[in-house]
């Protein structure tokens, strides 16, 4: 271990440093974040940025007692490290290891989980209003960066905090990059604060010698705000109600520790701005941050290279259908929240630029967004996160399923997704969508069904969302057809006795090979809303036990929809539902967790024999009558 880094334990210990050697701790903590993020895989380029910041943060503030909320929480590496979690970074989004986010449970240092982004500044507001109201000395800080700042929620609280009397500090790291290159007319605002460089350089050098010459000093602020608003105007912030500090170099750590410390005895709401560069100090993260935003393993030497896997993504499926589709019906809109990249719509974006809407953070607009071009005429395609999609729920019942308008939700990520861990998982979708009215639900079981159901979304008049995992599938063959599947159609793929498996989605798979020991019949029912009606009927009178199975929450979700629809049927049979329970999944690989979750073969098959054990077994069928 290096030798500053090897003594910190903790932020005490960071603070017994002399200033002198902080420059010398942020190479040693950049080095240690390229050694272990080569090896675990990870958010990189965007932590490679705070490295100096996290410092400063730490070296000023009294941490755990003064409040750091991270935002977004995936640029907390170089925190975790200098607050005693440095050993156990090789466990860095490992199933039992360190999280890849902030989190409250996990150390006393994590004073809020921010996966999700945009939350930090009502976070903070919220513990300064506390520390207020409790007579606290304690600081709140909200650093929030890569993008954050295009959603709504943090101008929401941005109003609120410049409107109050609380001793809040809101960072912005802005480092002029989200997950996808930034959008909006705020990275353009931001761009022009950063020409005022020289304007605030000067403008600190100019009170340093008139502050001895009191009538001289007053007449030259005056001239100042005069001039202030031909240079750069008041910025946005302090329109707000903040003070305004920077932009100032955010890989200075003298720089910061010396503005921080100012800013840290200062009274009411205070903003600070910090321009830094994602992956400083790894000259590949430099060049291509997008590249390096969140790397699988790599050797540093090399970098990252190309993905070894020849195997289809449904990511991949669904960019590519997308841009047949556009090709096809030039009313094709593309929209994506801030996630060209991670939602397979680079290709869309190069070929169809008119078409193509990235809107930044900020899904609750892009959901109302498609819903006013659905009005005109045009087909929108969301492109989203399932876990995503839970920020603009409202949007989604309010704006688009009320009115009943024909937008497409491509729901990416859904069931597990590995290392980033419960505040990203898919869990929620399927139980959160099918209980809106005018909302149909496709769950396709492979690659290519789900090319098949998006075109069959494609083809509605309601909204309809298509939910697929990240990641590759069965390594089905996809077929270039845009031909659609019919909507509410399931599909019988093998002929058991007694038992039925009733598959939503890509567990298909397992229990085909749970199918052929129980003699069990398997049916892709495709759709948890609508249900095949006729199959499910057919189902229930010909087997005396039935198994749903879903990568989705058991609460709410298809096996439920089963239950409601066979008791409005009057038919009464013996139901496993087989899913998620009711808890939050955990980080690691997916693999291991469906086999914890007990969502592979031998834990299906070993849920059903318990509850039904062989020797109990009859082969007489009741029938409904």
């Amino acid at each position: 271990m290096d030798a500053l880094l090897e003594r910190i334990q903790s932020p005490a210990h960071l603070r017994q440093l002399s200033p002198a050697s902080l420059q010398g701790l942020a190479v040693e903590l950049r080095e240690r974040l390229i050694e272990t993020v080569s090896k675990t895989g990870g958010h990189f380029s965007s932590n490679l940025g705070t490295v100096e910041l996290t410092i400063a943060l730490h070296y000023v503030f009294n941490t755990p007692e003064d409040r750091l909320i991270w935002d977004v929480g995936h640029q907390t590496y170089a925190h975790k490290i200098l607050t005693g979690r440095n050993l156990r970074m090789g466990s860095l989004r490992q199933q039992g290891g360190l999280s890849g986010f902030p989190r409250r449970e996990e150390s006393i240092y994590d004073a809020f989980g921010t996966a999700h982004s945009s939350t930090s500044i009502s976070a903070a507001l919220g513990m300064a209003v506390a520390a207020q109201l409790t007579g606290s000395q304690r600081k709140a800080v909200a650093i929030i960066g890569d993008g954050a700042l295009t959603a709504g929620m943090a101008y929401e609280a941005l109003n609120n905090a410049g409107a109050s009397n609380c001793d809040v500090l809101v960072i912005l790291n802005d480092n002029d990059m989200s997950i996808s290159p930034p959008v909006g007319a705020l990275n353009q605002y931001l761009a022009e604060l950063m020409s005022g460089r020289f304007y605030a350089q000067a403008k600190k050098i100019g009170e340093r010698v008139l502050r001895n010459a009191p009538p001289l000093f007053a007449l030259a602020r005056h001239i100042e705000q005069q001039t202030q608003t031909l240079i750069q105007s008041n910025t946005i912030f302090e329109k707000l109600g903040f003070t305004y500090t920077g932009p100032i170099d955010g890989h200075d750590v003298d720089g910061l520790v010396a503005t921080l410390e100012k800013i840290s005895k200062a009274k009411g709401p205070q903003f600070l701005h910090v321009v830094t560069r994602k992956g400083k100090g790894y000259e590949k993260a430099e060049i291509d941050p997008v590249t390096y935003h969140g790397p699988p393993k790599f050797n540093p030497s090399l970098g990252v290279v190309g993905a070894a896997s020849s195997k289809v993504t449904f990511t991949h499926v669904f960019g590519q259908w997308l841009c047949d589709m556009a090709a096809k019906d030039p009313r094709v809109i593309g929209i994506t929240p801030a996630m060209r990249e991670g939602s397979g719509m680079v290709e869309f974006s190069q070929r169809f630029p008119n078409r193509y809407h990235d809107v930044g953070i900020a899904e609750q607009h892009a959901v109302t967004f498609a819903a006013g071009l659905a009005c005109e005429g045009l087909k929108p395609v969301v492109a989203i996160y399932s876990t995503f999609l839970q920020r603009a729920y409202d949007q989604l019942i309010h704006d688009v399923a009320l009115q009943n308008l024909p937008v497409v939700f491509a729901l990416d990520r859904a069931g597990l997704v590995g290392a980033d861990g419960p505040t990203h998982a898919g869990m929620f979708d399927i139980a959160f969508t099918r209980c809106i009215p005018n909302m149909s639900v496709a769950c396709p079981a492979d690659e290519n069904e789900c090319r098949q159901l998006l075109s069959s979304a494609y083809a509605q008049d309601h909204p309809v969302t298509v939910r697929y995992p990240r990641g590759a599938g069965a390594g089905v063959v996809v077929e270039k057809s845009l031909t659609p599947l019919p909507l509410g159609q399931a599909k019988i793929v093998r002929e058991g006795e007694g038992l039925a498996i009733l598959c939503f989605g890509p567990l298909l798979y397992e229990a085909l090979k749970v199918a052929e020991p129980l003699n069990a019949t398997v049916v892709n029912m495709r759709w948890a809303k609508p249900l095949d009606l006729k199959i499910l009927q057919e189902i229930a009178q010909s087997h005396d036990r039935l198994v749903t199975l879903e990568d989705g929450t058991r609460m709410g979700g298809a096996g439920s929809a089963v239950l409601e629809a066979l008791q409005d049927m009057g038919i009464s049979r013996q139901v496993l539902i087989m899913g998620f329970e009711d808890q939050f999944t955990e980080h690691g690989d997916p693999g291991l967790l469906m086999q914890q979750y007990g969502l592979t073969a031998s834990g299906i098959q070993q849920r059903i024999e318990a509850l039904w054990p062989v020797a109990q077994v009859t082969s007489a069928l009741r029938r409904v009558v």
